[in-house]
């Protein structure tokens, strides 16, 4: 269509240098001449009124349209009709009708102003005529290129579903082999989690003799303890000694709550302790850790510094090396309680004993091979998962293509998964075409998203003429920015220009050989022509 209006306004432009002026009064254009016939009362185009046709051009404005006075300024709402032979008719108001500008290039609003103009129709057609040409020889080469496009995409379009058909076949291979993997992986976790439980309850029990055996030493070493009287037994008296044994806390560790403790009895020998120990191993403090107390650390005093005379002029107030600073800062932000050390917790001391039990031996051989071909079939496993995974994704994302509006013929396919750059003075436009626009500051910065692909936004005649990208990174308090992409006819695929006509709002100009339209054939008719 682009190309069809080129090459109309091209002959039209041609035919209008030669052509014979027809008569009707100044101002009127070829379209309304029946309607202004000398001789025969005029009416005005609005109906309002009938007038003698003398009183057309007559520098009075009867009519309320202004229709009576095309060619003078007397009415403030009338047009005056430029012929331009040779060159785009045009309407200018009234009011530039012999007001000492050249409105027309065929110099006739100012017929009566004595303003010097010259006709420059002919020269103003001339250099349209080589534009419209040169126009109109793009848009011939954008459409060839277009048709390769569109051959292009019909190649690629069969690509595609060869592609997609062979991905889905071995999607299925994927899926097979997925839940054979499957099964050999649970198959193979079966023996090992048998195998690993057994070495595990094997550790404990060994663990629980260890526990056992350190208990029972032990209690041996309290017995002695409380023994004062080296006799082999242990008396309510000597155990009266330990307070901290009172079952009920009161403070008073009675011989009765004493005897109770010893199961009724006054005393006891190792053989009886056994029963008593239980009673009393969470509570008993050793004699040992009571009679030698812990050495008290004393803060030493550091020696102290010689004060020079002149440590005060070491450093003017102002000159304290920056590194002296830091460290004062850093002395300064010091934790008072860094140095604090909380007493150890119940799981502390349940990982001391852990540790005192030693590490859990490794596996025996027959347990490690279990474990080795167990490990294997996970491996295999998740491969053959993340490869299934894999071709799903490349599956959505062929089918995806497939279905993407990229114009009646595919035209625009060429432009997925490509981009496109334009750098001004301060960014760096990027344009990736049903995808996303983006602009980076030129010397340095972050990027912002100016929007993501959205629609086709064109008017409903010609939809694939405008882009339209949405959703992008939002303003100060503003909306959320967006780019609309005019597409026009070129040879190239490039970003020709980029402005932001509203805040947040950005209009980009692209040109490229899928917006061309099929050219005319020149020998056919012409609707129209020049109004002379």
């Amino acid at each position: 269509m682009m190309f069809c209006q080129y090459l109309l306004l091209l002959l039209l432009l041609s035919v209008g240098v030669s052509a014979v002026e027809v008569q009707r009064p100044r101002g009127v254009p070829l379209s309304k001449r029946q309607f202004y016939e000398e001789g025969k009362p005029f009416t005005c185009l609005d109906g309002s009124r009938t007038i003698p046709f003398d009183r057309v051009n007559d520098d009075y404005c009867d009519c309320q349209d202004g229709s009576d006075e095309p060619g003078t300024a007397a009415c403030p709402n009338g047009s005056f009709h430029c012929t331009n032979a040779g060159f785009r008719p045009a309407f200018i108001p009234s009011s530039r009708i012999n007001d000492g500008i050249c409105d027309c290039c065929d110099t006739t609003d100012e017929y009566n102003s004595g303003a010097a103009c010259q006709n420059t129709c002919r020269e103003l057609g001339r250099k349209e005529r080589e534009s419209l040409q040169k126009m109109a020889e793009i848009a011939k080469e954008g459409f060839l290129l277009k048709q390769q496009l569109i051959q292009e995409a019909k190649r690629g379009l069969e690509d595609k579903k060869a592609k997609l058909a062979e991905v889905q076949v071995s999607k299925k291979d994927l899926e097979e082999r997925v839940e054979a993997l499957r099964t050999v992986k649970e198959t193979a976790e079966q023996p090992e989690k048998e195998a690993k439980e057994r070495h595990l309850k094997a550790w404990e029990d060994e663990k629980a003799v260890i526990r056992m055996e350190k208990d029972k030493a032990r209690m041996a070493e309290v017995f002695l303890e409380l023994d004062d009287d080296a006799d082999g037994s242990v008396s309510v008296a000597e155990l009266l000694s330990h307070s901290e044994l009172n079952p009920d806390s009161d403070g008073a560790f009675t011989e009765a709550e004493a005897q109770g403790l010893l199961g009724g009895v006054d005393k006891v020998d190792t053989v009886g302790f056994e029963s008593v120990w239980n009673n009393i191993k969470e509570k008993y403090i050793s004699e040992a850790s009571t009679d030698t107390p812990a050495p008290v650390e004393t803060p030493q005093e550091e020696p102290g510094e010689p004060v020079s005379d002149n440590d005060s002029e070491q450093y003017p107030e102002d000159d304290i090396p920056e590194e002296e600073e830091e460290e004062d800062e850093e002395d300064e932000d010091d934790d008072p309680d860094e140095d604090y050390k909380s007493p150890p917790t119940t799981r502390t001391q349940e990982k001391k004993d852990d540790d005192d039990e030693g590490t859990m031996p490794p596996y025996d051989q027959q347990t490690q091979n279990l474990i080795d071909a167990a490990q294997k079939a996970r491996n295999e496993f998740d491969e053959a998962e993340r490869a299934l995974r894999e071709v799903d994704d490349q599956i959505k994302n062929i089918e995806k293509e497939i279905s993407f509006d990229f114009g009646p013929s595919a035209e625009f396919a060429h432009l997925y998964s490509q981009c496109y750059e334009l750098t001004t003075s301060e960014y760096i436009y990027r344009l990736c075409p049903f995808n996303r626009v983006s602009q980076k500051p030129k010397y340095g910065g972050s990027e912002t998203n100016l929007g993501t692909w959205g629609k086709w936004a064109g008017p409903e005649d010609n939809i694939y003429s405008v882009m339209k990208y949405e959703h992008g990174t939002g303003c100060w308090q503003g909306p959320n920015r967006s780019t609309t992409v005019k597409l026009t006819c070129g040879k190239e695929t490039v970003v020709t220009s980029t402005s932001e006509p509203s805040r947040c709002e950005y209009l980009m100009e692209f040109t490229s050989p899928a917006v061309c339209q099929e050219p005319t054939n020149p020998g056919s008719p012409l609707h129209g022509h020049e109004e002379l």
